[in-house]
């Protein structure tokens, strides 16, 4: 089974990396909490995706494929589908994705990630691209290179 569909707009900068620590009144002992901005990134995440949720959480190996497509900053001298080679990082901008990709049911865990293509670029139209394919089974059969 392949999804994939595009979520327009500018894509969350808000990770999960930027979670923040704060200190229990009743305790003293330190905990993690999400700030607002990640909560809102992960609530704009599920309403996005929700719609494009498979009718049964994919099974085997995924293959998961995103284009993260950031606005072209005004007079930055960027232009359409140049790398953008700042932050945020692209493991931290999957990771809040991934989760919640998990939470919709898209397969059981996200270990079951086991093929990524991740790419972030400035662009014209900013936008999330995703597609999720079922890798299907080898039949056991290793496709690694001999030797590697």
């Amino acid at each position: 089974m392949i999804k994939q569909f595009f979520l327009p707009g500018a894509p969350p900068t808000t990770t999960d990396q930027e979670k923040r620590i704060g200190v229990s009144k009743k305790t003293g002992k330190p905990y993690v909490y999400a700030d607002d901005n990640l909560r809102r990134a992960k609530a704009y995440f599920f309403d996005s995706i929700s719609p494009h949720r498979p009718d049964r959480p994919l099974e085997g190996g995924v293959q998961l494929l995103v284009k993260w497509l950031f606005p072209i900053p005004e007079g930055s001298g960027h232009h359409n589908g140049e790398y953008k080679l700042t932050k945020p990082d692209t493991d931290n901008l999957q990771k809040t994705l991934k989760d919640v990709m998990t939470k919709l049911c898209f397969w059981h865990d996200d270990a079951q990630v086991c093929c990524e293509i991740t790419e972030k670029f400035w662009a014209d139209i900013p936008g999330i691209f995703i597609r999720v394919e079922e890798i299907p089974d080898n039949d056991g059969i290793n496709s690694t290179p001999q030797g590697v």
